[in-house]
């Protein structure tokens, strides 16, 4: 059995370095896609690291729109095309950390291969602040003049859009541990069913609310874990997480949690010293 790491990135390849370090394992492949914006030059040289693949298939990624999902899933299926036995496809961000060893994470998925893990709300009963999401137009990939006013206009002309009927809508965070099995039928699913598509391709921040709302309106619903492993933190309604500074250390080290989010080595990078050192001497305790 093995696990594949799919890592988006768009900058800071140095601190991509860092994670990639943490990662190298022999049973973990990792694999890379690199903004299509961004110049893969100044990340060549990752590619020395043993088990790590650069996704070719490359997307030009604008925040909060579909091109997100397109990125993640495009590379998805690239992973699958190797043929490979992975239990999982692990994404993560070039800003995520490590809060556990590699080996402890691979033994925890190893052991759950039928399951797959992500955070997931109703949103009709739980999270209602992302209903607007589903009844506005979004056209933020489209590389248009006057882009936002144009939305504006659609939005106040066309009627309130609606999720396809036989959808449930759920959602949370984008950041997911999934199998095979699951991708596949997402994958699928949007191929054979192009009113789902369009709904999703136009609906913002859709990457937080595709794989909950298809999986579980599926026959997988029951392998589908409500938990995605992750130590996110939003501070004043804000819509990126807080960057995670040395100060956020023991709430993480007692999270329990395997992965981190946000964290950036120019603003803090001794708090991914103390995560080191501690996972370090905690695995020497283990070994006395």
């Amino acid at each position: 059995m093995r696990l594949a790491h799919l890592i988006l990135v768009h900058n800071n390849p140095a601190q991509l370095e860092r994670l990639l370090k943490k990662m190298i394992y022999s049973c973990s492949d990792v694999y890379i896609h690199i903004d299509k914006k961004t110049d893969l030059a100044q990340f060549e040289y990752l590619k020395s690291y043993p088990n790590t693949y650069f996704i070719q298939n490359r997307t030009s990624v604008r925040w909060g729109n579909y091109s997100m999902v397109d990125a993640t899933l495009k590379s998805m299926e690239e992973i699958l095309e190797t043929q490979r036995a992975y239990t999982h496809i692990n994404l993560l961000s070039g800003q995520d950390y490590l809060l556990k060893r590699i080996d402890e994470i691979e033994a925890f998925y190893f052991s759950n291969s039928d399951k797959s893990y992500m955070a997931y709300l109703s949103i009709n009963e739980e999270w209602q602040d992302a209903k607007k999401r589903l009844i506005k137009y979004n056209i933020g990939d489209l590389s248009i003049p006057f882009n936002f006013w144009v939305q504006l206009i659609v939005n106040a002309v066309l009627p309130k859009r609606k999720t396809p009927s036989d959808l449930e809508p759920y959602g949370r965070s984008q950041w997911v541990t999934i199998t095979p099995v699951c991708i596949k039928y997402v994958l699928d699913y949007l191929k054979e069913n192009q009113e789902a598509y369009r709904f999703f391709k136009w609906t913002w921040a859709v990457d937080e609310i595709i794989f909950q709302t298809i999986l579980l309106n599926s026959p997988l619903k029951e392998t589908i874990v409500n938990e995605n492993k992750r130590y996110i933190k939003f501070e004043n309604n804000e819509l990126n997480p807080k960057i995670l500074k040395s100060s956020d250390a023991e709430n993480l080290l007692n999270s329990n949690k395997f992965f981190a989010r946000k964290f950036s080595l120019q603003e803090d990078s001794q708090i991914l010293d103390i995560l080191d050192n501690t996972l370090e001497l905690k695995q020497q305790t283990q070994h006395q």
